[in-house]
């Protein structure tokens, strides 16, 4: 008798849908035109709204500020970001989105929603309000950046 096979960890469980909605959604920036690495992509995606400073996107992203500048200039030289003085301390810059990087998020946003879509309709509505609710809690313990409330803030955070 042969033993069953181990479950997935939780780790590579997390990891896949996210891999088939990173997949979907690199595809259609892609198709318009936007062949952005995954690096860079998984860069941006962390970029607060309000501007992020590079030490907490460096920490964000989870790699060395080394690696993010070069990935920014990148980003910068696309146009799809820029890096301007914060409104409260104007000795730190901060990462913005642009126009252009706008754009991406508006190309994305649909394909994240029809996946999501297609989530809930196969665990349901109920299954899947409760597994955001488990992700959410699970992105409290785990998510470097949770610690700061405001990537914007004079550097108190």
């Amino acid at each position: 008798m042969t033993q069953p096979a181990e479950p997935m960890n939780l780790g590579l469980l997390l990891f896949l849908p996210y891999r088939f909605m990173e997949s979907a959604v690199m595809a259609e920036l892609k198709a318009h035109g936007h062949d952005l690495p995954l690096s860079h992509a998984r860069v941006f995606q962390r970029i607060d709204p309000a501007g992020s400073r590079m030490n907490h996107l460096a920490e964000a992203a989870q790699i060395s500020k080394q690696t993010l500048t070069s990935i920014i200039d990148q980003l910068e030289g696309r146009g799809y970001v820029r890096r301007t003085p914060s409104p409260r301390d104007a000795r730190v810059r901060l990462v913005t989105i642009t126009d252009r990087g706008r754009g991406l998020i508006d190309l994305s946003q649909p394909v994240v929603a029809a996946v999501e879509a297609t989530w809930t309709s196969y665990l349901g509505q109920a299954r899947a309000a409760q597994l955001r609710d488990i992700l959410t809690d699970l992105a409290d313990l785990t998510d470097p950046c949770e610690n700061y409330t405001d990537l914007t803030q004079d550097g108190t955070t």
